[in-house]
């Protein structure tokens, strides 16, 4: 069956996601010298992502909502801290902004413009990044992000309702990732193609989940076009 449409990953897939998240916590932190400043006394970076970390295991919705996860961080540490907990939706709107700074790849937009002229696009991601404020919201016809959707990858109900949304079966859609069991082998499961972009050119055979096999390997978003 004939490949109708991709979708993509985004983080470390269109774009290198640490240093985005490494900026987007410190200017966070920044704002919150000015703002809430009893927080930065109390509490490192480092000791906030600690905080955060065991903050995801008191409720599953953490698990895939990660907007909701730091929100409820900052809520609670302003509280604790006797800071306006009101101030945690500018905060989230500080971290956000940073979030959305990111720097593409350079295939990005050329593959992207290249595909789009001959199968449809879209995205499937667990972070939160806004694809119309960093400008690439015009190449694809679905996207779904795991903290609006109610799950997260690897669970099929995301790329399946993403084949829905495109009205086509798994069997008809690829899906490019840099993730080996949330990209391509989860996507795999639901009887999509699951390819591996290894941009670092990281050995299979050294990985802890190398039993699973993608249908290609790319170092390129260039390549995807070869196998349409």
């Amino acid at each position: 069956m004939s490949i109708k449409a991709v979708l993509f990953d985004l983080d470390d897939t269109l774009w290198p996601v640490i240093p985005v998240i490494l900026h987007a916590e410190m200017s966070l932190y920044q704002w919150m010298a000015i703002h809430t400043p009893r927080v930065v006394q109390r509490y490192s970076i480092e000791q906030l992502r600690k905080h955060r970390g065991a903050l995801v295991k008191t409720d599953p919705r953490f698990e895939y909502d990660l907007w909701a996860l730091r929100h409820a961080l900052l809520s609670k540490v302003f509280h604790e801290l006797g800071e306006d907990t009101s101030k945690a939706d500018q905060a989230m709107a500080v971290f956000a902004d940073a979030r959305n700074q990111v720097t593409l790849y350079e295939d990005v937009v050329p593959a992207l413009t290249s595909l789009g002229e001959r199968v449809g696009l879209g995205t499937v991601s667990n972070g939160f990044a806004d694809l119309q404020a960093i400008g690439l919201s015009c190449h694809f016809q679905v996207s779904l992000a795991a903290h609006s959707f109610g799950c997260a990858k690897p669970d099929p109900r995301i790329f399946r309702a993403a084949c829905a949304a495109l009205n086509l079966l798994p069997q008809q859609v690829m899906y490019v990732g840099d993730d080996l069991m949330r990209d391509v082998h989860a996507a795999q499961q639901v009887g999509m193609q699951g390819v591996w972009i290894n941009r670092h050119q990281l050995e299979l055979k050294d990985s802890s989940h190398k039993h699973v096999k993608p249908d290609a390997i790319i170092t390129s978003l260039h390549e995807v076009t070869g196998f349409l």
